[in-house]
């Protein structure tokens, strides 16, 4: 009996292995999809989600990984990190190529198959273009503490992006977070916003962007000043969407991050110059069906939206 209950639990650690592993290389094969479509700022979204999963393992102090296959993963982690390099540069073309990064795909379908296969790319190679073009980060954080290392609790946030380039007959939407206004902004740890756009069924209809954290805040206000550039042309959102801003910030004792409150914005409301919106409790509802103010003082988000046009 006892020898049967240890092969079962090994049986379910293997099988959950081998689900992990597909999972990751699932995400390794849509990241590499849409890089070759031309869509990078997708590609890019898949790289920083497969490096922050596969890092997570690697760290753990649980894992049952030998040594050669921690190896391996951390040979495909910089690669990623090499190939996001190489997408932010815009041209694509510097650093790892998207034919180098697909043949480090086969390696880690069979990562517990044969983990003792000889990496694609050699380690030298990986270390020269990691080390080119400064330390960028593709997991999405922003901040660091005093020492210039990042706050551990910021490492998992989602960066700003760039612009969409003007096309015709399309407007482009650009919102400038300039303040929310609470009874206790001083007090907030390290707050950011969240910001998204969803249907009314919640679905995202646009990548998360979160803001850095604001150095500035009194009082009463916690001061951004940050253009958030939403992903998607107002046009070909539906008259249903709303975009989302929630506010966050951490709590040491818990040692997480919490939603604080949020406010949202539905696209009649989107027109060019300041907006003031009304601030509501968590948890966030996404389909707007029971809201409840967070205070009853006058304190809000305000916001200037800018509408760029060909």
């Amino acid at each position: 009996y006892v020898l049967a209950s240890a092969r079962y639990f090994k049986m379910a650690a293997v099988s959950e292995r081998t689900k992990l592993v597909a999972s990751w290389h699932a995400l390794f094969r849509k990241g590499t999809d849409f890089d070759s479509w031309g869509q990078l700022v997708e590609a890019v979204d898949e790289y920083s989600l497969l490096i922050r999963k596969i890092k997570k393992e690697l760290q753990s102090e649980e894992h049952n990984l030998s040594k050669q296959e921690h190896a391996t993963l951390q040979n495909v982690v910089d690669c990623l990190q090499a190939r996001w390099k190489a997408v932010q540069s815009q041209s694509g073309n510097d650093g790892l190529t998207l034919e180098q990064l697909k043949t480090v795909g086969p390696v880690l379908e069979n990562l517990l198959t044969n983990s003792d296969s000889e990496f694609p790319i050699k380690a030298a190679e990986l270390e020269h273009l990691n080390n080119e073009g400064g330390s960028s980060n593709p997991t999405g954080g922003y901040n660091t503490d005093s020492s210039g290392s990042e706050s551990p609790h910021l490492r998992d946030r989602r960066r700003l992006r760039p612009r969409l380039p003007i096309a015709d007959d399309m407007t482009v939407l650009t919102i400038r977070i300039e303040r929310i206004g609470l009874k206790d902004a001083s007090q907030c740890i390290d707050p950011y916003i969240s910001v998204s756009v969803k249907d009314a069924q919640a679905v995202d209809l646009t990548p998360s962007q979160d803001t850095d954290v604001p150095t500035t805040k009194d009082n009463q206000y916690v001061i951004f000043n940050t253009n958030v550039e939403i992903q998607q042309y107002l046009e070909k959102l539906p008259r249903t969407a709303a975009v989302f801003f929630e506010f966050k910030h951490y709590k040491p004792k818990k040692k997480l991050t919490s939603t604080k409150c949020f406010a949202f914005m539905e696209m009649d409301e989107i027109k060019q110059g300041p907006a003031c919106l009304e601030i509501y409790r968590k948890p966030t509802d996404f389909k707007r069906k029971r809201l409840g103010l967070l205070t009853t003082k006058p304190l809000y988000l305000y916001l200037n939206l800018i509408l760029h046009r060909n």
